[in-house]
């Protein structure tokens, strides 16, 4: 498996970044394309990097958040047969509460209706092909962490504390072991190790790549996460974009060789 990063916050020499993750991922004879970015940046690094958003085969959302899926519009124009896979609970109706207003931070608006031939709903968890699988979230009280980050979906006219049932794991068998990309991991980055350890009892899971949603957590949330993924028994973390600077720190700090850093053009063999 072959991972190239098309987009994140941090840029590279020729390559521009962008507050969103965009991951072009070569597995076996199937070329994946996990999320477009927070515009249609994707394509052009995509480009520059020689890779061609043309011959994706499948398409993944991680969740239904702008920074993630607003190239995704792009995408459908550049790419005439790829489906894209979401979980059920993906719908256009993701907020956060920015001072005394809710905000829009979700899909692009009506995306689901204008490209529904070329999008697959996804009821908890999926294998994609052999080897490759989405997994759903399954830990319970997941509204406390909409309630923390003060994020809201609307359903049927009411607010309610996002659970975030439209955030999906997407899980690769190798060499190593299994290797989890999941781009925001709002329900906790150990927790999602852990979520998948679970659904595959008999496999090892090597390392998860991603933001962990770190940049507005306090310097001591960061080190009980960092304490908690040690504990899984990973070998490999590679995280960006939520993360942050200041919490990557610590990170590098707490877990040592075992963790490196996300930026455009970054590609990842297993």
């Amino acid at each position: 498996m072959r991972a190239t990063v098309l987009v994140d916050n941090v840029s590279c020499p020729g390559i521009e970044g962008e507050w969103g993750l965009s991951i072009y991922i070569e597995y076996g004879d199937m070329t994946i394309l996990l999320d477009t970015g927070g515009s249609d940046l994707f394509l052009e690094n995509a480009d520059k990097l020689g890779l061609d958003i043309g011959r994706v085969d499948i398409g993944v959302l991680s969740h239904a958040h702008y920074d993630h899926s607003i190239g995704m519009k792009p995408f459908f124009e550049n790419n005439k047969t790829a489906s894209f896979y979401m979980q059920e609970g993906t719908k256009e109706n993701c907020y956060k509460r920015v001072k005394l207003r809710r905000r829009y931070i979700g899909l692009p608006r009506d995306i689901l209706t204008e490209y529904s031939d070329r999008i697959r709903y996804v009821k908890g968890d999926m294998m994609l092909m052999p080897g490759a699988y989405i997994i759903s979230h399954k830990m319970p009280d997941r509204q406390k962490i909409g309630k923390r980050e003060k994020m809201f979906v609307r359903e049927n006219g009411k607010w309610k504390y996002d659970s975030f049932d439209h955030e999906q794991s997407l899980v690769f068998d190798t060499d190593k072991g299994l290797v989890i990309f999941n781009s925001c991991s709002h329900a906790g980055a150990a927790a999602i190790i852990t979520e998948v350890g679970e659904a595959f009892p008999d496999k090892k899971v090597y390392g998860i790549i991603g933001g962990f949603h770190l940049y507005n957590k306090t310097d001591e949330e960061v080190r009980t996460l960092a304490a908690k993924i040690r504990e899984t028994g990973i070998e490999f973390a590679c995280t960006g974009h939520c993360t942050g600077d200041r919490a990557y720190d610590i990170l590098e700090k707490e877990l040592g060789s075992i963790i490196c850093r996300l930026h455009v053009n970054k590609t990842m063999e297993f």
